[in-house]
């Protein structure tokens, strides 16, 4: 190519750069980020609706059904064993569930949920290794990860006595926190009933 077919053609090239750049800057400017919080609580078309029929197994082989859970908090913990944050994040768990535990029947309930692909030997593994006392439900097929819609865990649902889905948090979380969202949703519960 000539020196002046160069010349002619750089500023064309640099103003499409800086058009897409500023283009790229505008969309970035004014989209709207309200689907995550601050906090990590995040929006879900489920929030403020019954929860999805959940019927499984646990990884002890006994059967599960939320629905029968309801009349009690439950919150769901969506894991994978080879998950960074979800193995980061499982003594808190852990604090979290024996704190709930000495609340008594007044307590929530904790469940973890697999991912279908992790392995069930694996899960097994890490379970006997770190601890947890709490039911972990099986998701063979994936339909439960499905239905609440987790793109990535771990992800956290709260259920309120009603069955229905309060809150949904996305990444790691802490005992306190957790534990402070369970009684803020439970406050405004009392409020409301």
């Amino acid at each position: 190519m000539s020196e002046p077919k160069k010349r002619r053609i750089a500023p064309i090239i640099a103003f499409s750069v800086a058009a897409l750049l500023g283009a790229l800057f505008w969309v970035l400017a004014t989209s709207k980020s309200g689907t995550v919080d601050k906090l990590g609580v995040i929006d879900s078309p489920l929030l403020g609706r019954p929860e999805p029929a959940v019927r499984s197994t646990t990884l002890d082989g006994a059967t599960f059904d939320l629905a029968r859970r309801k009349g009690s908090w439950v919150v769901l913990n969506f894991f994978n064993s080879t998950c960074a944050p979800c193995r980061a994040e499982h003594p808190e768990l852990a604090k979290f569930v024996q704190q709930q535990q000495s609340f008594g029947a007044e307590g929530a309930e904790f469940y973890t949920v697999l991912q279908y692909s992790d392995s069930l030997e694996d899960v097994k593994g890490f379970f006997l290794t770190n601890g947890g006392t709490w039911p972990i439900i099986r998701d063979d097929n994936g339909n439960i990860n499905v239905a609440f819609g987790v793109a990535q865990v771990p992800e956290t649902f709260i259920i309120d006595p009603n069955g229905v889905v309060r809150l949904r948090w996305a990444g790691q979380i802490d005992a306190t926190t957790l534990s402070q969202l369970v009684q803020q949703l439970r406050d405004a519960f009392k409020v409301g009933a």
